[in-house]
């Protein structure tokens, strides 16, 4: 039976009234429904659209301009900014953009990130890493290796053996990029798990335990190209997924 992945932080009924409706028109703005240049509907048919205030309304226009989608000007109106403004790192936009499903082009931009800083990561790790990282580690690994017909288990404790390299890299920066990595998994686990293949499954275990053997023994090289490693079989699995799902001739 397919398992239902949920990473979110919250689920959209935690959400305030403002919020609602920023995640609404955000996830349209996303989806292109109001592309780059485009003007939001006037003011008075979002209150009657969502049944809120003024109030809820600029807060939730607030919300959407810290986030780099949209610019209001008096006698102009509320305008969709080109997305080179939109911040893709934030915890957010990236939700909302895992709500609507990923693209190909999307999934293979989120590995280029990570490998770049989850591979720094990695490699500081293993320097400055201490008995209790490795071991926190490791038990995500073995709970990695247990779930063996649960896809949501097997991801969170991913998504969890990564934090805890992010932490034990001692770089907050690193750190305070875990809602793309984040987001990363999600999209990975959304269109393939590994969990749905018993080889697939044994190789990702495999594939993260030669990374926490590489920061143990404090060597960098080995943990950063570990982690690109895994990452890219991340990737090739989506996109041998994609493509048995595309007709031939197409």
């Amino acid at each position: 039976m397919e398992q239902r992945l949920n990473f979110g932080r919250f689920s959209e009924g935690t959400l305030s009234s403002h919020d609602q409706v920023a995640r609404a028109l955000g996830i349209e703005i996303l989806a292109g429904t109001y592309p780059p240049g485009a003007k939001l509907p006037p003011e008075a048919e979002i209150l009657a659209r969502f049944g809120i205030s003024r109030t809820v309304l600029r807060e939730a226009f607030k919300t959407l301009t810290a986030k780099g989608l949209i610019v209001s000007k008096t006698r102009v109106g509320t305008t969709v900014l080109d997305s080179a403004h939109w911040n893709f790192f934030d915890a957010d936009i990236l939700e909302w953009k895992v709500s609507k499903g990923f693209d190909l082009a999307f999934v293979r931009d989120l590995a280029d990130i990570r490998r770049a800083i989850e591979a720094a990561g990695a490699q500081s790790a293993a320097a400055r890493r201490t008995t209790d990282d490795i071991a926190e580690m490791r038990r995500c690994l073995d709970r990695m290796n247990a779930a063996t017909a649960d896809a949501s288990a097997f991801a969170m404790a991913d998504l969890e053996f990564h934090n805890a390299i992010g932490r034990a890299s001692g770089n907050v920066l690193i750190r305070s990029l875990a809602a793309v990595v984040e987001t990363a998994l999600l999209a990975s686990f959304r269109m393939s798990s590994p969990v749905r293949e018993a080889d697939e499954h044994a190789a990702s275990v495999a594939g993260h335990r030669r990374i926490v053997d590489a920061i143990e023994a404090r060597d960098g090289e080995a943990a950063a190209e570990a982690m690109r490693a895994i990452i890219g079989h991340g990737v090739a699995r989506i996109e041998r997924g994609v493509a048995s799902r595309v007709p031939e001739g197409v």
